[in-house]
């Protein structure tokens, strides 16, 4: 296959850009982790001592760029059989399309309820861009059987590692429907920058202090 001086210079462009949002997502995520770490010690600890035989961490499959499933970490929110339960609440589904959420899911703990208001249960995904698999900033991570839904221009949000936040989760997540997230995230990628991507971090910090209009 050859291609041309142009095309050439693309790719070698594209490879020089995913180098610094590489090195872009290290210098955060371990920052973030740094100076987070009391606070998530604290938060560890208080899931525990409410949930002593249970795990603190949770961890599922999910489908990052170009397909390839990893297990994405979250701090646990939900009772241990969520999974199980999560057959016979199917049908109160609030979200069109291949994603499943609830506003008042019984799933959820006491403890959970505060970290996901907050997103502080979102954080051991920082682990997940240290590893590789996730970026700081990107489309939100689809579960297999999501995927498994997927038309060929939804599928086009897998050109690019998923992120912890995203251009979705800054747009009033809780208020979009399926298609409008896809169509956020594909704007999202053909606009792709590190501009664009603090612009991004900016508007979630806001959220998270309060400062924005709520998630």
């Amino acid at each position: 296959m050859f291609y041309s001086s142009q095309e050439v210079k693309k790719i070698q462009q594209n490879k020089k850009n995913e180098q610094r949002y590489r090195i872009l997502d290290i210098i955060i995520a371990t920052f973030a982790l740094l100076i987070s770490s009391p606070m998530l010690l604290i938060i560890m600890l208080i899931i525990k001592c409410t949930e002593p035989k249970a795990p603190v961490f949770f961890h599922q499959k999910r489908i990052g760029r170009d397909g390839k499933a990893f297990n994405m970490y979250k701090f646990r929110t939900m009772v241990v059989d969520a999974e199980q339960q999560k057959a016979q609440l199917l049908a109160q589904n609030e979200v069109e399309g291949h994603m499943f959420k609830m506003k008042d899911d019984p799933r959820i703990t006491k403890i959970g309820k505060i970290l996901r208001k907050t997103s502080l249960d979102e954080f051991p995904q920082l682990l997940n861009v240290l590893q590789g698999h996730m970026s700081v900033v990107g489309p939100r991570p689809p579960l297999p059987d999501e995927v498994a839904e997927y038309t060929s221009y939804d599928m086009m949000r897998l050109a690019v590692k998923p992120g912890c936040t995203g251009l979705w989760q800054v747009s009033g997540r809780n208020n979009l429907s399926f298609q409008e997230m896809v169509e956020l995230d594909l704007h999202y990628i053909r606009n792709r920058s590190i501009k664009f991507n603090f612009i991004i971090l900016m508007k979630t910090w806001r959220e998270l202090t309060g400062k924005g209009s709520g998630i």
